[in-house]
């Protein structure tokens, strides 16, 4: 399993620490520092949809000017995404076809079943 996450995300610490309890192996790669590829962005939002991906709640998304926020769709998300990695929700799980973002029970449920 691949997991995205940033270093200095709460949440990410949390869904780490939560695989290496349950025995899940995962790749983790931090977007900060390494980024995250144009396709992977792509496959993410084919599966779940550029809303579920893109963060419009974070701090990267309110420093954007207003003419950058309108008129999104999945080209435009993944276009911020590939330019600014902090503005994918996260932490990402990809494992073969399966994608998950976000860190509630309903992850961790997925996580534990699909593994």
């Amino acid at each position: 399993m691949d997991v995205y996450t940033l270093k200095t995300c709460d949440t990410c610490r949390k869904a780490l620490k939560f695989l290496e309890a349950s025995n899940i192996a995962y790749n983790n790669f931090d977007i900060r520092k390494n980024g995250i590829s144009r396709d992977t962005i792509q496959s993410a939002i084919s599966a779940l949809g550029w809303e579920a991906i893109l963060n419009r709640r974070s701090t990267s998304w309110r420093q954007l000017d207003d003419a950058t926020k309108e008129n999104i769709n999945a080209e435009k998300a993944a276009d911020l995404i590939c330019e600014n990695p902090t503005l994918m929700k996260r932490p990402l799980f990809i494992s073969n076809d399966t994608y998950i973002v976000g860190f509630d029970k309903k992850a961790q449920e997925l996580l534990t079943t699909n593994n």
